[in-house]
């Protein structure tokens, strides 16, 4: 969403000006240059929310990073923490594109510390061929990039994507809509919209994994029905909506 702090430093706003209005002054100077798109560019967002899902030896488990009334430091530094603790592969849906130059501007500007995530080999030579920020490595894994052959022209919604595959989709509202339900108070509904996308790009990923052999039909059906079942244990509408949609 806006960083209605950050955009009063730039642009000289007095903190007399609210939010809202700050934030709709962004969006006009947006609309200017793009010629009618008002979404903001990576680094003048601040970030609220950040859902995962894992998937280690023993389980999965879906949860997000954040709270009301957390720091966006906070927020972000325990994600990198977790990258410190786990080394695990990231699977992203534009996370290139988006996700993942939104969190390096945003931990740049708050002061966190992420080595593990930087590393590119000087300390850990495993690292020096497989990396997270090599576009082309398979630690951080952007699926859609990967899809699309790396051509910007062959990018394709996760929504749409998702849907063609008979999963879910989107559930409860859009990615544009953040900003007026943070206004209105929706920090749960928002962190509800982020989990689904993440359970949308892991089940992607599972069929992925069935497209290039690595998993046979048998464990693709098998890890599906795990998730199915993790799901079915959990509180909440969107879970209960999410498995309504997902239709195999």
């Amino acid at each position: 969403m806006p960083d209605c702090a950050g955009l009063r430093r730039i642009h000289g706003i007095a903190d007399s000006v609210s939010d809202d209005e700050v934030a709709e002054q962004a969006f006009e100077r947006r609309r200017a240059q793009t010629g009618g798109s008002d979404f903001l560019q990576v680094h003048l967002h601040r970030v609220l929310v950040i859902s995962c899902v894992m998937r280690d030896a023993e389980q999965i488990r879906i949860w997000s990073i954040g709270a009301p009334l957390e720091d966006e430091r906070a927020t972000i530094q325990r994600f990198y923490e977790g990258i410190e603790r786990y080394v695990p592969q990231l699977v992203s849906w534009n996370g290139g594109g988006f996700d993942l130059p939104a969190l390096n501007y945003r931990a740049l500007a708050n002061g966190v510390s992420a080595p593990r995530f930087w590393e590119w080999g000087d300390e850990d030579r495993d690292f020096r061929y497989n990396n997270y920020v090599n576009r082309y490595h398979t630690r951080h894994l952007d699926l859609m990039d990967v899809l699309a052959m790396y051509q910007p022209r062959n990018n394709a919604p996760l929504d749409e994507v998702a849907r063609l595959a008979g999963f879910p989709g989107k559930i409860g509202m859009e990615g544009g809509a953040v900003w007026k339900q943070f206004r209105a108070g929706e920090v749960q509904r928002i962190r509800d919209y982020c989990e689904a996308d993440c359970a949308n790009t892991y089940l992607l990923y599972l069929r992925f994994l069935q497209l290039r052999g690595v998993y046979t039909p048998e464990r693709y059906r098998s890890e599906c029905a795990l998730l199915r079942a993790f799901l079915e244990k959990q509180k909440g509408g969107h879970w209960r909506e999410f498995l309504d949609r997902w239709k195999e």
